[in-house]
């Protein structure tokens, strides 16, 4: 059968068996409202520790809004962080720790995971250390490199829903010392967080229900707002992407009045700036994924400039707007001329790169299994005993093998932890773009057949990490496992302060009942005194220079570990023998509540 028949055959296949979502109402007001800015988040509490750490608390509330979308019918009801889609940005100085308080206010249950961060696993979002409606947790977040993260829920089987229906935001670390490189900064620096929606004709969300392998929404979201206009003055603007889309990922570029593509320069990823910036003229982003443009207006005085989207590949659908994301009105002025400079050759000679390996130390299939099912190597987040497909020890650098092995998606990768150096892609039509190897990743895009080779150091910290596909159609149907960072012991306990948060469900830091007492400025204050006289993230670079330096005399010959250990529980954590240092209480698995 021709391919085209084979797929019309296919959809038509699949609109039986009612997986294909509904469409939206035609939105007829495309580039009349303004680009909203999401609020900045404002600490509630501030101090310095005695050894000079500087701590920002903040408190976050998990609540249910509305806002209205379409002229004429009804608002969309969603759920984020302080009632807004997307919640507050924070906007955080290198090396300054911040604790943010999350409160669940809403009607199901949640856990935030900061995407990007080096964060310790009791706060990095498991998926089952469950936040319910009517407690809070304290994240602790060390901020040791600037970079362009984001937020969001990561509870199991609901991540998706509660991300699309608001549940993440902006969370942005910046260094001053790149003032220094002429840069562009506030207000000509600006975040664009996409995604993808689907309007009932009352103008509320239609859930994103029906197929398990990908939901493409019909109107195109830029800060929460359908093909958004935003003013610009003719000079160079920094523009940060985050695809925050449950599934789309978009090949992006800016063409003119004459459709004429323009040229602009990427200068950060994942994990921040690149050492020197990249020049092009698209770019692929897919869900999970960000990256940081310089773009200069210059030429464009008095026209409308467009950010198109261009179809990644035949799996993505496409809609009759979906072509288009946004529209930049460029003005005749220029107000301030300060960091307007030319993008500077070298930017970042800081990234931590990862020592070569050439030994594949585990290779990883993403496909998809029974009963709509998506796993790697064949299991999913719901098979405990399992799950922990990885041990790597502390510090070691590994080379991770993943395939693209079956499906009818694409599978945007993510490892918590780590920033990936993308090594090869093969198998595809591609091979790795010069922006995907210019800086460190912590997602990676495998498309239909490819098999992508990615480095990383596997530390500082110790513990229980997840790694996952981020179109979360299907880390909600289990695509989601378990690494487990083993504690190295022969570092001594010179670094000892930083073994004691490896169990992601350590009851010490377990979800507590709301109580107002606790959110007085007294109680907020003397809880961050205990948070931070555990002094958690003190002295990682040392730590890393410890761990390579151990690896270099001693060498490094694989994991060697079962690929299927007989459980995750501390327990047997600890009878491997390469485990935890000592024993941590734990918490028993909660079954996740939908709303």
């Amino acid at each position: 059968m021709p391919i085209a028949l084979g797929l019309l055959a296919m959809a038509i296949a699949v609109q039986g068996l009612g997986l294909l979502p509904p469409r939206s109402p035609v939105y007829t007001e495309m580039y009349q409202h303004p680009l909203p800015i999401p609020p900045v988040a404002v600490p509630d509490y501030t101090t310095t520790t005695d050894d000079g750490r500087k701590v920002q608390h903040f408190t976050s509330y998990i609540k249910p809004f509305s806002h209205k979308v379409y002229s004429g019918r009804g608002d969309a009801h969603l759920i984020g962080f302080n009632g807004t889609a997307p919640g507050p940005t924070y906007i955080i100085e290198k090396g300054t720790e911040t604790i943010v308080r999350v409160v669940n206010q809403g009607k199901g249950v949640s856990s935030t995971h900061l995407h990007g961060s080096e964060t310790h696993s009791v706060w990095d979002g498991w998926a089952s250390d469950l936040l319910q409606p009517g407690q809070y947790k304290d994240y602790y977040y060390p901020n040791r490199k600037a970079a362009s993260l984001w937020y969001h829920d990561h509870a199991d089987k609901r991540t998706g829903f509660d991300a699309y229906y608001g549940q993440a935001g902006i969370y942005i670390i910046r260094d001053p010392a790149e003032e220094a490189m002429g840069l562009p900064q506030q207000p000509y620096d600006i975040p664009l967080a996409l995604n993808d929606k689907i309007y009932q004709d009352n103008g509320d969300l239609s859930p994103p229900d029906g197929n398990p392998a990908n939901f493409f929404g019909d109107v195109m979201q830029v800060n929460e707002q359908p093909w958004p206009y935003l003013k610009v003055e003719p000079r160079k603007y920094r523009l940060r992407f985050f695809d925050m889309s449950l599934s789309r990922p978009y090949k992006l570029y800016f063409f003119d009045e004459h459709r004429s593509s323009l040229d602009f320069q990427i200068i950060a990823s994942d994990g921040g700036l690149f050492s020197g910036p990249v020049s092009a003229q698209s770019f692929l982003i897919a869900p999970g994924e960000r990256y940081e443009v310089v773009i200069d207006f210059a030429g464009y005085a008095g026209q409308n400039l467009t950010l198109g989207n261009m179809r990644v590949n035949s799996l993505v659908d496409l809609f009759d707007n979906s072509d288009q994301i946004m529209r930049f009105v460029v003005g005749d002025r220029v107000a301030d001329w300060t960091n307007n400079e030319p993008v500077p050759s070298t930017l970042n000679t800081n990234i931590e790169w990862p020592a070569a390996r050439s030994q594949v130390d585990h290779h990883f299939n993403f496909q998809m299994g029974g009963e709509s099912m998506w796993t790697i190597n064949g299991v999913g987040f719901d098979d405990v005993k399992n799950r922990v497909l990885a041990r790597p020890p502390q510090g070691t650098v590994e080379l991770w093998e993943m395939s693209h092995t079956g499906g009818m998606a694409v599978h945007p990768v993510h490892v918590h932890l780590v920033g990936m150096q993308v090594v090869s892609r093969t198998g595809g039509l591609r091979g790795v773009a010069p922006y995907e190897s210019a800086g460190l990743k912590d997602v990676v895009l495998l498309q239909p057949g490819e098999t992508v080779q990615v480095r990383a150091i596997y530390g500082p910290w110790n513990g229980l990490y997840m790694f996952h596909c981020h179109n979360l159609k299907h880390e909600d149907n289990t695509m989601l496992d378990v690494f487990n960072v083993t504690h190295l012991s022969e570092l001594g306990y010179k670094f000892d302060f930083a073994q004691g948060f490896a169990d992601p469900m350590d009851t010490r830091f377990a979800p507590k009942p709301y109580n107002a007492d606790d959110f007085t400025t007294e109680a907020i204050a003397e809880a961050v005194k205990d948070l931070t006289m555990l002094n958690p993230y003190s002295a990682a670079k040392e730590l890393l220079a410890a761990e390579a330096a151990h690896y270099k005399t001693a060498g490094y010959h694989g994991d060697a570990t079962p690929v299927h250990p007989a459980s995750t529980t501390t327990a047997a954590v600890m009878s491997s023998g390469v485990g935890f240092p000592f024993a941590l209480p734990t918490r028993g698995f909660v079954a996740p509540q939908m709303v």
